[in-house]
This record gives structure tokens, C-alpha cells and sequence, in this order.
């Protein structure tokens, strides 16, 4: 997904590429180590992600651009 700003949080970009409904199944499935940036487990919803950072998501990796 490219981002028009400096960076987006977690949570946010979920939502964005559709891998969650809303912030609220956001927040479960971060705090549950669900959800990888860059290949290491994050539990911050609302870890700042800037371009070139990948997320992952179960089979499905999302890059930030």
C-alpha cells in the first residue's frame, strides 16, 4: 500500500489494506502476536510504519510504500 505521509500507525494500515474490519479486531489481533513488521512479532497498535516496511499477516505480507 503506498502512504501519502511521513508514516501510519499499525492499527491503520490494517484497516487500510482490508486485512481487519475495524480498529477494534485490530488492537485483538496485535496484542495476540499476530501480526509481524519486518519479520519480528509487534504488539504496538500503534507502531509507526514508513515506507519499506513489510507486514505480515498469517500467509499474507502487506509492503508499505
Amino acid at each position: 500500500m503506498k502512504i501519502s505521509t511521513e508514516f501510519i500507525k499499525l492499527d491503520s494500515f490494517l484497516k487500510a489494506v482490508d486485512a481487519v474490519c475495524s480498529g477494534g479486531e485490530a488492537k485483538i489481533i496485535i496484542s495476540e502476536g499476530m501480526v509481524s513488521v519486518n519479520g519480528e512479532v509487534e504488539l504496538r497498535r500503534g507502531r509507526k510504519l514508513r515506507p519499506g516496511d513489510k507486514v505480515a499477516l498469517g500467509d499474507h505480507e502487506f509492503p508499505v510504500e
